[in-house]
C-alpha cells in the first residue's frame, strides 16, 4: 500500500483539469472542487452533457468535446460513468485520474456514495494512467473544516492508503 500523498500531489501538479460532474440543479461537492481548482490557478472544464455553461464557463458533454486535452479529471458521478470517462482518458492519453469518494480510498464502505469503479481503477492501471480511487481534491484545496477533519480523520484510520 502506498501514502495517498505523493498522488495529490502529482495530480494538483498538473493545472489543466475536467472535472466530471458538475451540476446546475444543486450545490455539490463537484462543483466545489470546480470552485477549488479555479480560485487556485487552475484552467478548469465542466464535464455534463446535459448543461452547456456552469459557473459563466463553456461546459462540455465529454471529455472529447474539450478544445484541448485536460492534464487530468477528477470524477465524482456515478461508477458507470466513471468507466466511460476512464475510457476517454485513454483514448485521449490523459494520464491522471481521480475518482472521488465520500469514505476515503475505501468505497466499500459507501457504496451509495463513491464514484469509484472497481473496472475503471484497473483500466487506468492496465494503461499507465496514475489514479487516485477515492477521496476528494476538497480535503487538498484549500479545505474547509469539514474537509479539513475529514482528511485527519481517514488518514488516522487509514483510509487514505493506495492499494
Amino acid at each position: 500500500m502506498a501514502a495517498i500523498d505523493n498522488y495529490v500531489k502529482d495530480f494538483l501538479g498538473h493545472k489543466k483539469v475536467a472535472v466530471v460532474g458538475v451540476s446546475d440543479r444543486r450545490d455539490t461537492g463537484c462543483n466545489l472542487a470546480y470552485k477549488r481548482f479555479k480560485d487556485n490557478g487552475y484552467e478548469v472544464f465542466g464535464i455534463n452533457p446535459r448543461i452547456s455553461t456552469f459557473e459563466g464557463d463553456p461546459c462540455y458533454p465529454d471529455l472529447h468535446a474539450i478544445p484541448e486535452v485536460p492534464d487530468a479529471v477528477f470524477i465524482l458521478a456515478k461508477p458507470d460513468v466513471t468507466d466511460e470517462i476512464v475510457q476517454q482518458c485513454v483514448d485521449l492519453g490523459i494520464k491522471h485520474v481521480w475518482m472521488h469518494c465520500m469514505m476515503g480510498t475505501k468505497p466499500g464502505l459507501a457504496a451509495s456514495m463513491t464514484s469509484v469503479s472497481q473496472d475503471a481503477v484497473d483500466m487506468c492501471r492496465e494503461n499507465g494512467i496514475a489514479v487516485i480511487p477515492g477521496t476528494c481534491p476538497n480535503q487538498y484545496l484549500e479545505p474547509d473544516f469539514a474537509h479539513s477533519m475529514m482528511r485527519v480523520i481517514f488518514r488516522s484510520i487509514g483510509f487514505h492508503r493506495l492499494n
